[in-house]
Parts: structure tokens; sequence; C-alpha cells
């Protein structure tokens, strides 16, 4: 199989010791393109993604600061954010939103980050990573007059949070949650989200999937979400990964080729 694992953070320093070992891993496990996301620790350091997409020909990144990290953000980081946007294997701008869950930034400082982010998207013309939580109403809402195409990152809601995300145009990603045993509400909504719509993601080293939740999560354990993915949709693992690899690379790799 080759499958993308279209959201991980792999700079994230629980990968210091083996960070090698980790991507041989994932590459043995039918991980042939990964997309590491750039909001890192936050500001002033917003290429924690590129570095990576520049040391390894299949990773890209995306570029963005997360709702955590809205209050960080001033006028330089903006302007810095949209010179790191035009670097070649940035593929996308994220993960941006809203966290009403820990509100580590402000939540007028978390839309205002993520509405002057839209905006850079749409200047660079590329599609945006959502973080959502706790703050459904409120993502929507900013996100009404989007038209730019994006992913529902880690995509947790349920069928009617799906519909109306679907609705706006978006990609939805699922990750190791979609195993959970409580997690039929997921489950339900990978169901009746379309072909062409389906993305998977690890989302690591967070949210491991069973059989290896509470460990730290690693491209490598993609496999298990596919497989699930599959026993929920009616098809094969291959089919799982043959379509949201395809998925993947018609949405953020349109200005270029998974070869870069």
């Amino acid at each position: 199989m080759k499958l993308v694992d279209s959201h991980c953070h792999l700079d994230d320093r629980q990968f210091d010791e083996d960070r090698e070992q980790t991507i041989d891993r994932a590459r043995a496990a039918g991980v042939e393109i990964l997309m590491a996301i750039g909001t890192g620790n936050g500001p002033p350091d917003l290429e924690a993604a590129v570095r990576l997409a520049d040391r390894y020909p299949f990773f890209y990144a995306t570029v963005g600061v997360h709702p955590h990290d809205a209050a960080k953000a001033d006028v330089d980081t903006f302007a810095r954010l949209r010179d790191v946007a035009q670097h070649p294997k940035v593929k996308a701008l994220g993960e941006i939103g809203l966290d009403y869950h820990y509100d580590f930034s402000p939540r007028e400082a978390q839309r205002a980050a993520f509405e002057k982010q839209l905006a850079l998207a749409e200047e660079a013309r590329l599609p945006v990573v959502i973080h959502t939580r706790e703050a459904w109403g409120d993502t929507l809402s900013v996100l009404a007059g989007w038209r730019g195409g994006g992913i529902m990152h880690c995509f947790t809601g349920n069928e009617h949070q799906a519909r109306q995300a679907l609705d706006l145009g978006f990609h939805l990603a699922f990750g190791g949650v979609l195993t959970f045993p409580k997690a039929e509400e997921v489950r339900q909504a990978a169901r009746i989200t379309p072909e062409d719509r389906l993305l998977v993601e690890t989302d690591c080293p967070y949210l491991a999937p069973a059989p290896m939740r509470g460990k730290r999560n690693e491209p490598a354990f993609l496999v298990q979400t596919v497989r699930r993915l599959a026993e929920v949709r009616g098809t094969t693992p291959e089919a799982i990964a043959d379509t949201t690899t395809r998925n993947f690379e018609r949405l953020c790799l349109r200005h270029g080729t998974s070869n870069e």
C-alpha cells in the first residue's frame, strides 16, 4: 500500500532521540508521503515543518500559527508567514482555527489570527488545515465565506457536523480516534464521507490508534487506522490507501507532483 500521512508533528521533541528510525519505520509500513505541520512551538519560529521538507524529498509542509499560540502573533509574524508560504514545498496553511477547550490564547486573539491566516491562504492560493475543538459553531462562522478548500484535521465530530464541513468544500481527515471503542459517531461520519473527500492522518505523537492507544503515536501506525476505516466503509485497506493518496495529491500537490 502507498499511504499518505496528511498530518504529523515529527518536529516534536518526543522524536528527538529516534526521528530517523521513526521515519524508516513509516517508509517500511508504506507511508510514502508525509505532511509535516508547521505550527511547531509557535512564533517566532514558523519553519519547523519546512526544515523537515527541505531534508526529505517525501515530506511536504504547512505553515501557520496554531490557535494555542495566537497571542504570540504580531504584525511581523504574519508578514513572515506570507513569505514562508511561498516556499515550494509548502502545500497548505495550518493548522489554524479555534480551540476553546484549553483557551491558551484569548478567544478574540484566536479569531483574529484565524481570519488573518485565511486571508493569507487566499492570497497564496493554498488550502487550509483546520483545528477546531469545542468551537464548532464559531469555526464554521469564520469559514462561512471560505472557498479555497482544505482539511478538517483529526475529524472527531458527528454526521451532522461532517455534512456541514463537506458542504463548505472540506476534506475530512480521520486519525486514531476512529479506532476507539466509543467513537461510533466518528465512524458514522467516516461512512458518509464521499470517497473524493476522504483523508487519513496520525497527528503524531498524539492519539495513537488501537491497539497502540496510550503509546507515542507515529506515522507507521497509520496502517491501523486505514484497516479500521476500510472495515467501517466496507472496502479494503488497499482501496482506502489508493483513495486517500489520490485525494491528498489532488488537494495539496496540485501545483507540483508527489515526486517533487
